[in-house]
């Protein structure tokens, strides 16, 4: 069963710092364009860019050595539903009965406040609610592959997928591309090194690095 997020954007816009705390990074893509490398990339060979994964709730138990407040925040499933009722949320989603995932908001305000740049790795429409929800607070990157044909050709070489995964994957692509011009910028991930270096430019101009 796959849920759409929920997106609590029943708020505001928040008020701008005027520079101070951090700012907010969206990165949205259709699977295999490269996001998560890129993301990757920027986080530990940039490190002056304070780059921080938001941390989310869940209500699954912790496994292995996951921390509480580290990986995620571990709630019960009673303790998840509470915070909806109250609007805590800025994301959520129930990907089946009883297993949620989420963003606080206050846990966002609290990273920004540390003077830390909060990353959102999301698909591509809670990349665009989250982004109408903080203004120009955030910036939003939508990362594009240079074609379908050549999406195609990378889901194919990974060899993980089979056929029908891979055209149910190459038609969520098509659709997914239809909001990137709805986004504040789109990097066409043609060449992985000139993709990586110009969402890096984007990223210092919008932190004023």
């Amino acid at each position: 069963m796959n849920h759409q997020p929920t997106i609590k954007n029943s708020a505001q816009p928040l008020p701008s710092f005027g520079g101070a705390g951090g700012g907010l990074l969206i990165f949205s893509a259709p699977s295999g364009s490269g996001k998560s490398t890129i993301v990757n990339w920027l986080m530990q060979e940039h490190p002056e860019l304070k780059l921080y994964f938001s941390i989310s709730c869940t209500s699954r138990a912790p496994r292995g050595t996951e921390q509480d407040g580290v990986e995620y925040f571990f709630l019960t499933a009673e303790e998840f539903r509470k915070k909806i009722e109250n609007d805590e949320f800025l994301e959520y989603e129930e990907v089946y009965e009883d297993r949620f995932y989420g963003t606080l908001k206050a846990q966002v305000e609290r990273q920004l406040e540390a003077g830390q740049n909060v990353v959102f790795d999301v698909d591509v429409k809670g990349g665009i609610n989250i982004k109408k929800f903080y203004g120009d607070r955030a910036m939003s990157l939508f990362i594009q592959p240079p074609s379908i044909e050549e999406l195609r050709r990378r889901l194919e070489g990974r060899g993980t997928d089979t056929p029908e995964a891979i055209e149910s994957r190459l038609a969520k692509a098509e659709y997914e591309m239809t909001f990137a011009p709805q986004f504040d910028h789109i990097v066409v991930n043609d060449d992985l090194e000139t993709a990586k270096q110009e969402a890096l430019k984007l990223i210092k101009a919008f932190l004023h690095e």
